[in-house]
């Protein structure tokens, strides 16, 4: 496959711009607990452990900047901010899903040799 060069930067396979969306620690998990529905900040937030204010913030910004995710603020008071995936985000979906179960498997497989080295 031919390069493919987007914002400046050289990407050598479809893999690799793909994982620049939704690739990291936290971007993938914000996307799956937003697949059922808008959240505000704080349900997002308890749907997510461990994540910090500061990583959810700027995870939210760069799939906001991305086209992934849309921010619906509510003139109301006190304000109220949404947030919902795009249909672009929708089609990662899938792909996130495959990863997970992937994932899930790998850590059996782990956890089942640890028992067995342990034995």
């Amino acid at each position: 496959m031919q390069d493919f060069i987007h914002d400046k930067r050289v990407y050598y396979s479809p893999i690799e711009f793909a994982m620049s969306y939704i690739g990291g620690t936290w971007k993938m998990p914000v996307i799956r607990a937003l697949a059922n529905g808008p959240l505000r900040y704080g349900d997002l937030k308890n749907a997510i452990p461990h994540v910090t204010d500061k990583m959810l913030n700027t995870q939210l910004r760069d799939l906001e900047k991305k086209g992934m995710v849309t921010r619906t603020i509510f003139r109301e008071k006190p304000p109220r901010v949404e947030y919902a995936l795009t249909d672009r985000a929708m089609q990662s979906i899938p792909a996130i899903e495959a990863l997970e179960n992937y994932g899930r498997k790998l850590m059996e497989l782990e956890a089942g040799e640890i028992t067995e080295r342990r034995s």
